[in-house]
């Protein structure tokens, strides 16, 4: 292994070139047009423009495994965030004949969705907290705080990503539908737009 892709930027990626260059491995960034001037840019060895802007960039599976491909990487590093916990993106390095830095897909698909991640455990007859599967609506939510003891907080949480985004609590004491509607919208707005899906559940 001599070539990764990174998949971030910023802070992650300027560690992730740190280890890579203790360990003899050139580095390859990848940023997106709005990225241009960041310093892990300029750090790598190497770096390969994606045509997007902003989370999305990082977020196009096809343009960064074109990138790694054209650029002679054989590792891909996700870092944390963007497309760490993506099955379907570890599947697609698999598929291009370059390793992922990471989880296999097999063990991403279940411990990149928080619900089934809660399930397993659940099934193994490990304690979680009460919570909810996948919300459709904010009725499915509301009928899940009426079932909660007075004066619950509940968090409402992105199934996939992770690193703090696409998480909101709700503190109201009565948990007013307008409080819970309006954390369930910022959560999936967030949520989609830094991991690309916009699923969200409660605990």
């Amino acid at each position: 292994m001599s070539r990764v892709l990174i998949v971030n930027r910023g802070e992650v990626a300027l560690r992730i070139i740190r280890a890579a260059e203790d360990l003899g491995i050139e580095t390859v960034s990848v940023f997106s047009a709005d990225d241009a001037d960041s310093r892990h840019v300029c750090r790598s060895d190497h770096a390969v423009a994606l045509l997007a802007t902003g989370p999305a960039a990082y977020l196009d599976h096809r343009a960064v495994i074109a990138a790694a491909v054209s650029s002679g990487c054989d590792l891909v590093h996700p870092g944390y965030g963007f497309v760490s916990e993506s099955a379907d993106f570890a599947a697609s390095c698999a598929a291009a004949n370059l390793r992922f830095v990471g989880p296999s897909p097999e063990v991403l698909a279940i411990f990149g969705d928080k619900v089934r991640a809660r399930n397993l455990a659940a099934d193994l007859g490990l304690p979680v907290l009460d919570g909810t599967g996948a919300i459709e609506d904010v009725g499915d939510a509301a009928a899940f705080v009426d079932s909660l003891p007075d004066g619950s907080a509940v968090m409402v949480k992105a199934t996939g990503g992770g690193g703090g985004r696409g998480m909101r609590m709700v503190t109201d004491p009565a948990i007013s539908p307008a409080a819970l509607a309006s954390a369930i919208d910022r959560c999936r707005s967030e949520a989609a737009g830094a991991f690309g899906n916009s699923t969200v559940f409660l605990e």
